[in-house]
């Protein structure tokens, strides 16, 4: 790993000039909102705020990547401007929907044409895995012409898994930071030059938006965030991580991603097995139970950067380490695994027992149930008839 400290400047100017860009053109973008009517009012219980508040937030953290790749990218290639042009498509698809809220058949729609431009024009494709097990003569899996719908369902995947998780003050921004952040760290431990500004400008752009969008929140990144950010995340790693042909390298991206992995592969289980359609939304995900156990909203966004820095740190130390790749993983994945099903198997009563205790709520009186009157014993009030 050479890594020259002019590039490294570049990358860091790219990360500020994202993040300034992003916290100047928030304001905008919040009082557009307003003047469009893009709101977010709230009218079910899958929504944790109370107050209507704008959205479309993801605007600003387009508009500041967007310009700081242009700036800094001295290599403008097809696989970058496939990306580019398909995070447009997704740009103009939230601010409809955050606008006159779409259907979910033609947002799914249109995030595999966003797809299929990063596959048959730019060529990016998940055409092999590494096989740990393998010999020189078999050290990959080759997937032929199935690498097309892979990494089609790859890329619609993690798009839609980032904006599942984005339901509360802060937290798909934040976790998208942070395993943006994580890669930009793999990037330059690898010298991947285009993916280091790539994920310099991403993560100066999340950080740019994130002070507006902690709890309380004063605007929503809506899906124009949500789906740019998981975009984003999908097709880099494929550009920066799944091209790696070093042994157990295709675990990384799972780990970068692993709480929205979790979360979709959970919801579309639950809402399959409860014959549901997949798309159909619901109040069952890792955020929701976190808040169903009496956590606040700040300490459930709190557990979920946590876990998404745990699982990034083991990928950092799964490119770099030796010997002790097979323990990092294992023990990444054994302890956000345990933490994951005690938040999705933790008993509500016992959660609201503790919320009680922590609030100094005390507790209801248990009332005893009324026993049946009989026609001849007197009703409550009454004296009883004398003989």
């Amino acid at each position: 790993m050479i890594l020259d400290v002019h590039f490294l400047l570049r990358v860091g100017a790219a990360l500020v000039a994202a993040g300034v860009i992003s916290f100047l053109a928030t304001p905008l973008v919040k009082s557009l909102a307003n003047r469009v009517g893009a709101i977010d009012v709230p009218k079910d219980n899958r929504r944790m705020h109370t107050v209507p508040i704008p959205r479309m937030g993801g605007l600003a953290i387009f508009v500041g990547f967007l310009l700081s790749v242009l700036i800094f990218s001295k290599n403008m290639d097809r696989e970058l401007q496939s990306i580019l042009l398909g995070s447009i498509v997704l740009i103009i698809l939230g601010v409809f929907d955050d606008k006159y809220a779409l259907g979910a058949k033609l947002k799914l729609f249109f995030q595999l044409m966003a797809a299929c431009i990063v596959v048959f024009y730019g060529g990016l494709r998940i055409d092999r895995l590494t096989n740990p097990f393998g010999d020189s003569l078999y050290s990959y899996w080759d997937f032929g012409l199935f690498s097309y719908p892979i990494t089609i369902i790859w890329i619609v995947a993690i798009t839609n898994a980032v904006n599942f998780i984005d339901g509360l003050d802060g937290l798909a921004c934040g976790v998208s930071c942070i395993s943006s952040l994580n890669l930009l760290v793999i990037a330059l431990l690898v010298s991947d030059a285009q993916v280091s500004i790539i994920m310099a400008a991403l993560t100066g752009a999340c950080l740019g938006f994130v002070p507006y969008n902690f709890n309380p929140a004063k605007i929503f990144m809506g899906d124009t965030g949500s789906t740019f950010l998981g975009f984003m995340l999908a097709t880099v790693s494929i550009q920066g991580l799944f091209k790696a042909y070093a042994a157990i390298s295709f675990i990384v991206p799972f780990l970068l991603l692993g709480l929205p992995i979790f979360d979709i592969c959970f919801a579309v289980i639950r809402r399959v097995s409860h014959g549901k359609s997949p798309m159909e939304a619901d109040r069952g995900h890792f955020h929701h139970r976190l808040i169903d156990m009496g956590f606040s909203q700040k300490q459930s966004v709190a557990i979920a950067y946590v876990l998404t820095g745990i699982l990034g740190l083991a990928a950092v130390l799964l490119t770099v380490s030796g010997a002790m790749k097979a323990m990092i993983m294992l023990g990444s994945i054994v302890m956000v695994g345990a933490i994951g099903m005690r938040v999705i198997l933790g008993d509500k009563p016992h959660a609201k027992f503790w919320h009680h205790v922590k609030h100094g709520i005390p507790p209801s009186p248990q009332s005893k149930p009324e026993e049946p009157h009989s026609p001849e014993s007197p009703k409550p009030g009454e004296e009883a008839p004398k003989e």
